[in-house]
């Protein structure tokens, strides 16, 4: 299966090889990193890890640079002891955007391309810097041997830091055709901004009360590739809060996925949007697969296995993850008596969802095994009864404060980036910044990025494959009118567009 590729790092790997590769003399530099593999379903990403800086003698800069064997070697070798690979990196001082290769950058990194991989297992990655805006392009050498050995370019680079920076290759994902729906929307950042926000693919795992709504968002501010996962089937408790669906949703037994596909394409402004859906659950490794593939995932679940899964790869597959939740406090007699609801982004530079205390590593081995949605284990065990409160009026406010989080953290106004985590108070209306919060013991955000090397948390998933089953086990009856429902469903929104 052919993949799609890309290139990853943190801002503090751009910010130190930034550093090694734009001269004040305005000559050509280059230098080696190491990098790990990060393989989704269809997309695999290059995360780079460390910086190998040239030692005197290294390298030879004469307006172009070169590199000696020793220089290479050393490199590579660093490379296989990490069980990573190795990229090699230069800079184009006075270029501005994505790069093209020229013949003598194209047959250098050709010339080290076989023995990168023949050291270390896996291709050699290219990569070049625009010295004018530090515009990152990459490609993996990962077709071919010996002459014949060929790259296949990178759909983009994501530097993440306290904004996200994501590069593209406008020919390999050009921008999206302009359709005079988002007017408001590009005069509220600019061009270049919309350019980049609606090529970004994106991931809403859970489409309840707050993710329809966010995916529904992302639809109509012109996204034009949107993912949504969950298994769970529209229920009748669940229409006070999804916006949307209906009692015949709740008749046809229709997955959550379908309604939230359907409202966000009839939100849609984009030209050619798409929605895709998946019944996986991002705790089962096809679901985490799907995930790797995304740039940017919204994290709408409060299942806390689920959550773990996603805290994790925020570091070690570089991809941001923003995450938020509700808590209702009721009296004993049923009156409310506090609302508070959280939001932050999930990143290297930010405090993990253990450290923010948004997620109790007790309480995932339990849900492993599927024992919290276990009404005999719950009773015996004395635990909360599992009815996780939420209304209507409120949920809207998480989807706003994990949207604002994404403007912020993909737009930076005022230069500002993500504000880290933030908490309302209900009965106060106060806005609080968490502020920094990192365990000096954490596990997740002092580690590299690893990538494929991550710690296995996926396994079977038995609440999800309980999902699966009752959609597949629905009656003949139904599951033909939830097919001819979807198709008029889909009839409509083209005919309407």
């Amino acid at each position: 299966m052919s993949r799609e590729t890309s290139v990853a790092m943190t801002g503090a790997t751009h910010r130190a090889l930034r550093q090694l590769l734009l001269r004040g003399d305005g000559q050509e530099d280059l230098c080696f990193a190491t990098y790990r593999a990060s393989t989704g379903r269809a997309r695999r990403t290059a995360l780079l890890v460390q910086p190998i800086p040239p030692r005197p003698g290294d390298r030879d800069v004469h307006g172009n640079a070169t590199v000696t064997g020793d220089y290479v070697l050393r490199a590579a070798n660093e490379a296989r002891q990490m069980g990573g690979g190795v990229a090699l990196l230069h800079s184009h001082p006075a270029g501005s955007g994505w790069q093209p290769m020229s013949g003598p950058d194209r047959d250098a990194e050709r010339s080290y391309a076989n023995l990168a991989r023949e050291i270390t297992g896996l291709p050699l990655i290219g990569l070049t810097l625009a010295g004018r805006d530090q515009a990152w392009s990459a490609r993996h050498w990962d077709r071919g041997v010996g002459r014949e050995v060929e790259r296949t370019d990178c759909v983009n680079v994501r530097v993440v830091d306290d904004r996200l920076r994501v590069f593209w290759h406008d020919g390999l994902r050009p921008e999206p055709r302009d359709t005079g729906r988002q007017l408001r929307t590009v005069a509220a950042w600019g061009h270049g901004t919309q350019a980049d926000l609606t090529r970004r693919r994106v991931l809403v795992v859970g489409v309840g009360s707050v993710g329809l709504d966010v995916a529904v968002r992302l639809a109509a501010s012109g996204l034009t590739d949107v993912t949504i996962m969950d298994f769970d089937l529209v229920e009748e408790h669940n229409l006070d809060r999804l916006i949307g669906a209906g009692p015949r949703d709740v008749r046809l037994r229709l997955p959550k996925t379908h309604v939230a596909r359907r409202e966000a394409l009839r939100n849609a402004t984009a030209a050619d949007p798409r929605v895709r859906i998946s019944d996986r659950s991002v705790c089962e490794r096809d679901g985490l697969a799907v995930a790797l593939d995304h740039d940017l995932i919204f994290s709408c679940v409060d299942r806390p296995w689920a959550r773990a899964v996603l805290n994790s790869l925020a570091y070690t597959d570089l991809i941001p993850v923003i995450d938020g939740g509700i808590a209702i406090d009721t009296r004993e007699e049923g009156s409310m008596r506090n609302a508070t609801w959280r939001s932050h982004v999930v990143r290297p530079g930010r405090p993990c969802m253990v450290c923010t205390r948004q997620l109790d590593m007790s309480l995932v081995a339990l849900d492993t095994q599927g024992l919290l949605d276990d009404p005999a284990y719950i009773a015996g065990g004395g635990r909360a009864s599992g009815l996780r409160q939420n209304v209507a009026p409120l949920s809207v406010n998480v989807a706003a404060a994990l949207l604002a989080q994404y403007v912020s953290f993909s737009v930076a106004p005022g230069g500002f980036g993500d504000p880290g985590p933030l908490q309302y108070v209900l009965s106060t209306h106060e806005l609080h910044h968490l502020g920094p919060s990192s365990s000096p013991s954490c596990m997740y955000e002092p580690s590299e990025p690893v990538g494929d090397q991550r710690a296995d948390l996926t396994g079977k998933d038995p609440v999800a494959e309980r999902g699966r089953h009752r959609a597949r086990t629905s009656p003949l009856i139904l599951r033909l009118r939830r097919s001819i429902s979807g198709r008029l469903d889909e009839r409509h929104w083209r005919t309407a567009f």
